[in-house]
């Protein structure tokens, strides 16, 4: 990238910044914590210090930039400089915070089941190299291999707004290895999507909630044989239903279906207002008769977004994580 290029991204990225505002909301912030009431709030003491910490990283990476690229360090100016042109397209409500990630098998049996444990293999690295961290909180496990179902909770600055662009269903055509002839084969499977969404934003009426509870079959030790600790959440008014298992405590997966409950309902009505907007140009949320992506192993080797044309060849280093490239393709496109 040439020098005035790289000015003029830099330029641009500090304008939309406004680092003197981020300045004065963390010292505002701060001076919150002073207060020794502020502190008796568990819940919200620790989002305003991880809101702290997060404007904190967004104005010295910013201010790096700049020392960078005035010191003459434009390859490593111009690293910082692509990260953060990325961040600006994740202007949504959520973008900045956590997200729910499940996986779920689709049409193909076994093999669709090891499809998607192929995924959850994927994801997760791909959690790693960003440095988010990550937690199981259900899984079903396939009859034979592979998995039916899981669902994660992410953490990690804009992780909703980068795993949004993954929502949908993943195609996947290799030889199986699940019988001696090795038949091509075609399977699939959803991963599905979701922002942690505050109380306020969907309340739930304890009436429309049925809960039942059961002995989990997740990580629990002698535990899992002696108490009922996972849950299941049906939502009466739309009939969706939520488990949760992995967690040792009730408590603990009571409030993990509650998230994803809250989160389902959000993304109902999220999708009634954009079938509202006719022009609307962003990609709705996908449902299974949306396929975004397809992994070809056999008879050549391609991985293909259906949405933006980006393809890769190299599908080990796909299938190990190194999913950066198709997502900033889809978020490029949504502006």
């Amino acid at each position: 990238m040439e020098k005035e290029e790289l000015k003029n991204k830099l330029d641009s990225i500090v304008a939309k910044a406004n680092l003197s505002v981020k300045k004065q909301e963390v010292s505002l912030l701060e001076k919150n914590t002073y207060d020794s009431a502020f502190w008796q709030n568990s819940k919200n003491a620790g989002e305003v210090m991880k809101k702290i910490n997060d404007l904190k990283k967004e104005i010295e990476d910013i201010e790096m930039m700049q020392l960078l690229f005035q010191e003459g360090e434009l390859k490593e100016a111009e690293k910082l400089i692509k990260k953060y042109e990325i961040l600006l397209f994740l202007s949504g409500p959520h973008d900045k915070g956590d997200a729910i990630f499940a996986i779920h098998s689709g049409q193909g049996g076994t093999e669709a089941m090891d499809w998607s444990e192929m995924l959850f293999r994927m994801y997760t690295r791909y959690f790693e190299k960003k440095g988010w961290k990550f937690e199981e909180i259900d899984r079903v496990q396939g009859e034979e291999a592979g998995i039916k179902t899981s669902t994660l909770k992410v953490y990690g600055a804009f992780a909703y707004g980068h795993l949004k662009s993954e929502a949908g269903v993943h195609r996947l055509v290799r030889q199986s290895p699940f019988n001696a002839d090795k038949l091509r084969q075609t399977s699939f499977a959803l991963v599905e999507v979701l922002p942690i969404v505050e109380d306020k934003e969907v309340q739930l009426k304890e009436d429309e909630l049925v809960w039942q509870f059961y002995r989990s079959g997740g990580k629990g030790g002698q535990n899992v044989n002696k108490v009922s600790t996972a849950v299941r959440l049906t939502h009466k008014p739309t009939g969706i239903t939520v488990s949760c298992q992995e967690e040792r405590y009730q408590g603990a997966n009571r409030e993990n279906a509650l998230n994803i409950l809250r989160a389902k309902l959000w993304q109902i009505e999220q999708e009634k207002k954009l079938d509202e907007i006719e022009s609307f140009k962003k990609v709705k949320v996908a449902s299974w008769g949306k396929q975004i992506r397809s992994y070809v192993l056999h008879p050549y080797k391609m991985i293909k977004d259906l949405r933006t044309d980006y393809e890769e060849s190299n599908v080990e280093a796909v299938l190990a994580g190194d999913l950066d490239g198709f997502i900033e393709a889809y978020l490029k496109k949504l502006e």
